[in-house]
């Protein structure tokens, strides 16, 4: 039979080819008629009044906050409204959600809302994507700009605020497909789907770009602490935030009707907090804020660029020694190569080659780790002939149970990525944590047997205490101190090295067994550190 069909289309090659027209416009027609079907569909679900009936978008009703909103106790910083439990369904906004979708986004679906082009219902920062928005991207987009509520309109649109300033509207009002996850949806015409995101404490104590400091007591010399001083009769956090950034300062510092801007100096290090309560009094023209007293000030960090640290170089002459900044991978030794630079001014090295790091300005990434133009040498190695090659180390720990998991993601997810779920609770989370475990252990014991001249950094100190131990870092390393520098390296100290503190996993990883096997390394660590005459590891290393 099939040869009979080819001596048949051999003979006659136009009946060969009308045969492939043929079959590709009943293709065609499938297609056309799958497609008619769904959009009718979603005509159908749109029609619950989110347009004008000429395709035409509808602006949404002006109005206050919602009845079921209430004021959330003291926070820091500015109080903002919470909204009621019971707006806890996810309702329509999750249809076609996976539970593993669910999973990774730790935010809250609480309900669709009216919005208005001219009075927004979100009033932060807002970015389009008519190809490819999804409802996760929209709220890490937020949350990475210290945000409480996410927004979703039009299927495209997304917009932040710390507060919802507008009425709810039916559910059937939201009914637009996200463009970049059909599944979902994200919103409808002048109507917004909102989450409430569930930040980190440290990305919550922000005020859109601008970061929450304290409350201080006003420094003796007010003049020389902060030179430019402005009486704002409507006195807001945004209104005085707005004006420091203008005069490229990096401090916003509010006085009840004053805004004081500056920069972190001696005179106003920042370091002794006050009891917030002390600061608080409502701002004249935002009633949900708080703007200080002129006794005691309330501080913001703008985005304002502090240029006194930023400047970096090559050391003027080859140095004399070779300084290790020895680490455990995802411990931390990208972010202390950062903080290292702003500190003393010269690039760090490395004993590898990062491409992406050399791109994110560490320009000492080429050279070669013996070149003696980096003031000290990014490593992970811990073999006695490499520690050996190094007249000095700097040592950074971590706690291993955060150092594990921080690699992990390095691994899977990039330098601020994260690994899927899939890889947490796949064979390679159990495998890696048998391998690198004991490596953990390893690579401390060999520097504290193998390094000429050790100074121990832990991580969790740096982070809590930065101004006294990068002033022993950089003391360590020969160099003279810039208290000026150091309250600028404050300022600066996250980088790019900072994964969002939105997604994170809803469940502990380790299994007894794991946990076992790793107070054990500790417990070792912690002697071998306390028979050398240094501090053992920190309390909380035993407990994530």
């Amino acid at each position: 039979m099939l040869q009979r069909l080819q001596r048949y289309f051999r003979r006659k090659p136009v009946r060969f080819f009308t045969f492939i027209l043929v079959y590709l416009m009943a293709g065609s027609l499938v297609f056309l008629h799958a497609g008619f079907m769904s959009d009718t569909t979603a005509r159908g679900r749109d029609s619950g009044g989110a347009g004008d009936g000429a395709g035409n978008r509808v602006l949404g009703g002006h109005g206050l906050v919602p009845g079921n909103i209430r004021m959330l106790t003291k926070r820091h910083g500015p109080s903002w409204p919470k909204l009621d439990d019971n707006t806890s369904s996810w309702n329509r906004a999750l249809k076609g959600r996976s539970s593993k979708d669910t999973e990774e986004g730790c935010a809250k679906y609480i309900g669709c809302y009216m919005d208005d082009t001219q009075r927004r219902a979100l009033r932060g920062a807002s970015f389009f994507d008519y190809r490819k928005m999804t409802i996760f991207r929209c709220q890490d987009n937020c949350a990475e700009r210290g945000y409480l509520y996410a927004g979703l309109e039009f299927g495209a649109e997304c917009y932040c605020g710390h507060k919802i300033q507008a009425p709810s509207a039916s559910e059937r009002e939201c009914s637009m497909e996200c463009k970049g996850e059909r599944s979902n949806v994200c919103g409808g015409a002048n109507r917004l789907s909102v989450y409430r995101l569930e930040l980190s404490q440290e990305s919550a104590r922000r005020y859109g770009s601008a970061i929450f400091k304290g409350c201080f007591r006003r420094p003796d010399n007010v003049t020389l602490a902060l030179p430019i001083t402005t009486i704002i009769p409507n006195m807001s956090v945004e209104n005085c935030v707005d004006l420091c950034t203008e005069q490229e300062l990096s401090l916003a510092v509010l006085a009840g009707k004053h805004c004081l801007c500056g920069y972190p100096t001696p005179h106003f290090a920042l370091h002794d907090r006050e009891d917030e309560e002390l600061c608080q009094r409502r701002c004249p023209g935002e009633e949900f804020e708080s703007c200080g007293t002129e006794e005691y000030f309330i501080v913001y960090q703008t985005q304002a660029q502090d240029n006194r640290c930023m400047d970096r170089r090559f050391l003027p002459g080859r140095s004399k020694q070779l300084v290790a900044l020895a680490s455990f991978p995802g411990a931390g030794n990208t972010w202390a190569r950062h903080l290292i630079e702003l500190a003393t001014g010269f690039y760090t090295g490395s004993y590898y080659f990062d491409g992406s790091l050399y791109n994110k300005g560490f320009k000492g990434e080429r050279d070669h780790w013996k070149s003696g133009r980096t003031i000290c040498i990014k490593t992970h190695e811990s073999g006695r002939k490499e520690i050996e090659a190094f007249d000095a180390a700097i040592l950074v720990m971590r706690n291993p149970y955060k150092a594990l998991m921080a690699e992990f993601n390095r691994k899977y997810g990039g330098h601020i990525g994260f690994a899927s779920q899939a890889h947490w609770k796949g064979r390679e989370w159990p495998e890696f944590v048998k391998n690198y475990a004991p490596w953990w252990a390893s690579h401390t014991l060999d520097w504290l047997s193998f390094g000429k001249r050790v100074h121990v950094v832990h991580f969790e100190e740096l982070k809590k205490d930065l101004f006294v131990q990068l002033k022993n870092i950089v003391l360590f390393l020969g160099l003279e101190v810039s208290e000026d520098r150091l309250l600028c390296v404050e300022g600066q100290k996250d980088g790019n090295f900072k994964r969002s503190g939105l997604r994170k996993l809803e469940y502990d990883p380790y299994t007894a067994e794991m946990r076992a096997t790793i107070d054990d390394l500790i417990i070792t660590v912690d002697h071998t550190l306390k028979q050398r005459k240094l501090s053992g590891v920190p309390e909380d290393y035993q407990r994530r």
